[in-house]
């Protein structure tokens, strides 16, 4: 299959128009690019101090999904999610302690490794779950001099101030401050910031730069004007998205809990240090992964992997499904067997497409567009329509049950509908064909990986367990945990 937005010459892909929700001004908009033809897009990537979990995860998958379908419609995307491996504090009340050097304390272990390990960890099940790689994926620790310019503009336009504990954003001197989230600020609980810290001037002022304490050595930290210290979350995100997509750029993507106080305090500073408004064009926020009544949250003790699903015999690719299941702005209730549902629906489809293409034999001229054309239409349209997914997968749904048409339109149909349904279904093996084999019949030296890879787990070393788990997945293989053991099954 070609890179998105071509047709792989099989039939044109209707033009359309796109309509997003702009969580600014809280409603649909018809979607206008800074420039034509471009799109900058953003999106607020993991802080690396633990395993991302499935919630996480579904962050990812909305800008992937904008990503593919803005390609399909024709437009040149750059797209920038970052890493948060310094300034992300345990409280967003600008307290407590970074979680970054908090994991290296409690594991005994060095902040590379922790912002190693996490990282690769995050990558590894962004390409397991179908997404195409970033354009950049900048560091926060890599620009902090981004950051302090940022902040001294701040400065002397006197957005700040200097107490004890770092520097600080002053709220009131952005009069639109409350607008981005609907916040009340004179209710402390409507800002998400309850608690406070000493000599604010008020509880909803942000940390720019946070100064080290006298006489402590943290593990991470930099000289900048105002001493010794380590930037703020917020002030990360503005420097690193206008560092590589402009001053200006046209979306800023991330989960529904940054609205109120992350993305509020990035809109801020930075229309404040750029004297721009609106600084982004468009805001999109996914809702929440729900179990029992409460989101996945790391606090909670919810660990839910992408490791978890395989370890349950699910394909990565099975969450995926699932994510299109729901619109990206529903909150979305989340099982195992709902997942199980959506592994089994994604082995229909990738079923009736193999069937599909081996029956052409790689010929596809015969594919006619005047039959195929209410499909791709219904499909495109649904996608355009800010990215009604439910509704495109039962276009998806019907191809195989449509008819009239030869196998040469079905597989048209899949091969069109998956630049942004992200299956590989060009290179997809029939699962009904797929079952797990016997590791007598699994060469010598896998059945060796297989086996250091479960001491390793049972050594809670997670890193050789991930690492040896990837060199099985490469040789073509997945892991399916069993009532008997563990066993392979072929990809």
């Amino acid at each position: 299959m070609g890179p998105i937005g071509q047709d792989d010459g099989v039939s044109p892909t209707p033009a359309f128009d796109i309509r997003l929700y702009d969580t600014r001004r809280r409603q649909v908009v018809d979607f206008e690019p800074l420039v034509a033809g471009r799109v900058g897009i953003y999106t607020c990537g993991p802080t690396v101090y633990g395993p991302q979990h499935l919630g996480n995860m579904r962050s990812q998958l909305l800008p992937d999904l904008l990503r593919r379908v803005l390609g399909v419609a024709g437009y040149q995307v750059r797209f920038v999610t970052n890493i948060t491996d310094v300034g992300h504090l345990t409280d967003d009340a600008d307290a407590g302690d970074d979680k970054v050097e908090a994991a290296a304390r409690l594991e005994g272990g060095s902040v590379e490794a922790i912002i190693a390990r996490w990282t690769d960890q995050w990558a590894t099940d962004r390409r397991r779950l179908g997404c195409l790689e970033p354009d950049v994926v900048p560091r926060a620790t890599e620009h902090i001099a981004e950051q302090i310019a940022m902040i001294e503009r701040l400065e002397e336009r006197g957005h700040t101030y200097v107490i004890d504990d770092g520097v600080y954003f002053d709220v009131s001197t952005f009069p639109r401050y409350a607008e981005f989230a609907h916040l009340a600020l004179d209710d402390l609980e409507a800002t998400g910031r309850v608690e406070n810290v000493a000599h604010k001037r008020h509880p909803a002022d942000f940390a720019l730069w946070k100064l080290s304490p006298s006489g402590v050595r943290r593990l991470q930290e930099w000289d900048s004007p105002w001493g010794v210290g380590f930037p703020g979350w917020h002030i990360e995100c503005s420097a690193m998205s206008i560092k590589h997509l402009g001053e200006r750029f046209d979306i800023h993507t991330g989960g529904i809990d940054h609205v109120r106080v992350h993305h509020t305090n990035e809109v801020a500073q930075t229309e404040c240090a750029l004297d721009v408004h609106p600084w982004v064009s468009v805001w999109m926020h996914n809702e929440f992964l729900d179990i029992g009544g409460e989101k996945i949250s790391k606090s909670k003790g919810h660990v839910l992997l992408v490791d978890t699903l395989v370890e349950e015999g699910i394909s990565p690719l099975a969450f995926r499904y699932f994510f299109l299941q729901a619109h990206y702005r529903q909150q979305q209730a989340f099982t195992l067997d709902l997942v199980r549902s959506a592994d089994t629906a994604l082995r229909r489809l990738v079923h009736h497409a193999v069937v599909a293409r081996d029956a052409l034999d790689g010929d596809v001229s015969s594919a006619d567009a005047a039959r195929t054309a209410g499909l791709r239409s219904a499909f495109w349209d649904a996608l355009a329509d800010d990215l009604n997914a439910p509704r495109a997968l039962a276009v998806v749904s019907s191809v195989a049950r449509e008819p009239g048409l030869t196998a040469a339109d079905r597989w048209s149909l899949y091969v069109d509908f998956d630049r942004a349904l992200g299956f590989g279904l060009a290179d997809a093996v029939d699962p009904e064909g797929a079952d797990t084999v016997d590791v007598a019949d699994v060469p010598a030296d896998l059945v060796e990986l297989l086996e250091r890879r479960q001491a390793a787990r049972s050594d809670k070393d997670f890193a050789t367990a991930d690492r040896l788990r990837d060199e099985i997945v490469e040789r073509g293989f997945d892991i399916v945990d069993t009532a008997e053991g563990p066993t392979l099954r072929r990809r």
